[in-house]
């Protein structure tokens, strides 16, 4: 009917763009950056159940999302997202890389697609902070394996309550097309 996808698999095109947060909490974001090389992607959800029981059952119950919880690992990590993003330090004169304790992650939304096997589904997460990454290697064996890295990130709500958008069977191909040219925010934005 929608042209749905039965299936998801595959993980590519992901992208990132650095927000500036404004007045009131709202945030404004950058032109996307391709964050090549991309291995995984997992997200967990954030939030609690409650549960209140009356009349011996369940009488009301509710949920609270929290956003997200995930990592994402890549073949590597770029080093113009390590300055943009992470916060660490590039001296242009001597081509070194400092991390300090004072580095400040700045908030990114993430975009990122599945494949499907009607059409590739297109996200994004709106309010995401990244933790550092950890370094690891191993040595070479008789074959080579190549190490990637990976990000611990938290995807929260905006200010207005977005966590997450992704394309649909019925999404128009102005806005499909264009999911990576900017952080896709509609004009309308629907109330809960």
């Amino acid at each position: 009917m929608f042209g749905e996808n039965k299936v998801r698999f595959g993980l590519k095109n992901v992208h990132y763009a650095v927000a500036t947060e404004g007045a009131g909490g709202k945030l404004t974001y950058g032109t996307p950056e391709r964050y090549p090389g991309a291995v995984s992607l997992s997200l967990e959800p954030r939030g609690e159940t409650s549960e209140f029981y009356a009349d011996d059952r369940v009488y009301y119950a509710t949920t609270v999302n929290n956003g997200y919880e995930g990592t994402y690992e890549a073949a590597e990590l770029p080093l113009k997202f390590r300055v943009d993003v992470i916060g660490d330090q590039l001296d242009e004169t001597t081509g070194v890389l400092t991390e300090t304790a004072n580095s400040k992650p700045k908030t990114i939304a993430l975009m990122f697609e599945f494949d499907g096997d009607v059409k590739a589904t297109r996200h994004v997460l709106y309010n995401v902070t990244v933790s550092r990454p950890g370094t690891s290697g191993e040595t070479k064996t008789e074959s080579t394996e190549p190490t990637t890295q990976e990000l611990s990130f938290i995807a929260a709500p905006t200010v207005d309550g977005v966590v997450k958008r992704a394309t649909t069977g019925t999404t128009t191909p102005e806005v499909y097309d264009a999911w990576y040219t900017k952080v896709f925010e509609p004009t309308v934005v629907p109330t809960p």
